[in-house]
């Protein structure tokens, strides 16, 4: 906490620059599968876009922007916004998936607990409101901490490419 010379509270601020980008063009092609950035990664190379699994109708992802280490996506191919237009069989393979990530999770991670959210719209806080996906993170007891609460920000103890080959691996690939 800083104080002025009158000894008022100022605001601190930590800065994260990467974020800009996002947060400017992240309603841009909302509803559009044309410059999704859902419907772009599946087009690179898995170890580019951080994809842990493909499944037939869906991807595991690794968040860009994650609350903790561990924290992926499952993402289907098809570009739609909202959980009741997805086909059965899509809906199928997101919950398949969404129980094997736990199980992927608890091994890799050995957490107190697991996050499954789903944010349907930018209203309920989704980041990319036009193309639904699961976010499933891992949690300890403890883990929100003066950071997150003050600073909002995150310490993550692991970089991301060393998340990605564990989970990864894991996942069997």
């Amino acid at each position: 906490m800083t104080r002025s010379p009158d000894g008022q509270i100022l605001m601190d601020y930590l800065w994260t620059p990467w974020r800009y980008s996002y947060i400017t063009t992240a309603g841009k092609n909302e509803g559009k599968p044309e410059g999704c950035i859902f419907c772009e990664l599946p087009k690179l190379p898995d170890a580019e876009a951080k994809i842990v699994h493909r499944g037939q109708h869906c991807y595991i992802i690794l968040n860009k922007y994650p609350y903790t280490s561990g924290h992926v996506m499952i993402v289907p191919f098809a570009h739609l916004d909202e959980l009741q237009k997805l086909p059965e069989a899509v809906a199928y393979e997101m919950i398949t998936l969404s129980q094997k990530t736990e199980g992927v999770l608890r091994k890799v991670y050995s957490p107190d607990g697991i996050n499954l959210g789903v944010n349907i719209g930018r209203a309920a806080g989704a980041g990319v409101a036009g193309h639904i996906h699961i976010h499933v993170l891992p949690r300890w007891v403890g883990d929100t901490n003066f950071m997150t609460v003050t600073g909002e920000s995150r310490v993550l103890p692991e970089a991301s490419e060393v998340s990605y080959q564990r989970i990864r691996e894991a996942m069997g690939k």
